[in-house]
């Protein structure tokens, strides 16, 4: 009779999403995760063929939280500034999840771009006014909506910045309702813009305040 398996695929997977949301992506090793199961690393490379493949299972995860219980959030009733404003409230109320999600950048950020991406097309679609825009200046909008976004979670997360709910919505429907109405990259699908403005670093200029 065979023996039945005391530690299982899911089991694993929960682990080591709990590692990840708890200490961040720079702990994602074997070791780490079996040590939190209290059991050898033997049965991770059972259930999963190499760390990537878990990896992998752990970013569908995070994915799937973020799409069902994060960026599903309804603050004012406008999709994009909704998405926004959920984004923002990740990096304030879950500072490590953001940090290994956005910032850390370990592994996985190009999956995490294009999920982003599509999300924040997903949510554009629903503005009638934007139909007839181009591709490129459809993604043009997500853009400058993420780097607002991420601008205002940088700051209100770091406690940087004093500011309002419905003052962050004003600087977010400014910014849409300007990219809407004009081209303000003029760049061009052959471009790397996309990629570039995208992909947040922990790269950060610190200002120096003189105090007379």
């Amino acid at each position: 009779m065979a023996r039945k398996k005391t530690i299982t695929r899911e089991m694993i997977l929960t682990s080591a999403y709990d590692l990840v949301v708890s200490e961040g992506f720079k702990s994602f090793m074997a070791r780490n995760i079996a040590k939190a199961m209290g059991c050898s690393t033997q049965p991770l490379y059972l259930e999963f063929s190499c760390m990537d493949d878990l990896k992998r299972a752990v970013i569908d995860k995070i994915q799937d939280y973020l799409r069902s219980d994060v960026f599903n959030r309804h603050y004012t009733g406008d999709p994009l500034i909704d998405l926004a404003l959920s984004y923002i409230d990740l990096a304030k109320n879950d500072k490590q999840l953001y940090r290994a999600i956005y910032i850390e950048d370990h592994f996985g950020h190009e999956a995490m771009r294009r999920f982003c991406y599509e999300l924040g097309m997903e949510r554009l679609q629903m503005y009638p006014e934007i139909q007839q825009l181009s591709e490129r200046r459809k993604k043009d909008i997500i853009t400058g909506n993420w780097i607002i976004s991420t601008g205002l979670s940088a700051l209100v997360s770091a406690g940087y910045l004093d500011i309002s709910q419905d003052q962050m919505v004003q600087i977010l429907t400014a910014q849409i309702n300007d990219f809407i109405a004009n081209d303000r990259f003029h760049s061009n699908d052959k471009t790397p813009v996309h990629q570039t403005l995208t992909r947040t670093s922990d790269t950060r200029v610190r200002p120096q305040i003189n105090i007379r």
